[in-house]
């Protein structure tokens, strides 16, 4: 597979943090609070940690062009690591109560961003 240009990293990695902004303040609008942000361990990085009532969310922001390409561009191998930096988060913080849930948000340009609640489970 063939490297991109450091502009093309560039510009994607910018691209990344604008929609993580979007995603957190989409969150901040449906009640949810930012606990943190760009967690990353040794085994994986967490976008956002958002907590509701008594569930810690960690949610996996993806931006693309459109809907369907964005969601088809988590893999099985990057849930494994957001699993195993989330087991991370939890060691690192000492949090002990409440449920967990795994989440994605979808950003495409000119639209609101999609929100998928419990998209994956350990495991699965």
């Amino acid at each position: 597979m063939k490297k991109a240009s450091p502009h093309k990293r560039k510009a994607a990695e910018a691209r990344g943090r604008r929609a993580e902004k979007i995603a957190a303040w989409y969150l901040r609008c449906k009640g949810y609070q930012i606990i943190d942000e760009r967690f990353r361990s040794k085994r994986g990085e967490i976008d956002l940690i958002a907590k509701r009532g008594t569930t810690t969310v960690f949610v996996e922001v993806k931006a693309r062009k459109d809907v369907v390409t964005a969601a088809e561009s988590i893999t099985y191998r990057q849930r494994r690591r957001i699993e195993a930096a989330a087991e991370d988060w939890i060691k690192h913080t000492g949090h002990s109560s409440g449920s967990l849930r795994f989440d994605i948000i979808l950003v495409v340009p000119r639209a609101i961003p999609t929100h998928i609640s419990d998209a994956w489970r350990v495991g699965d």
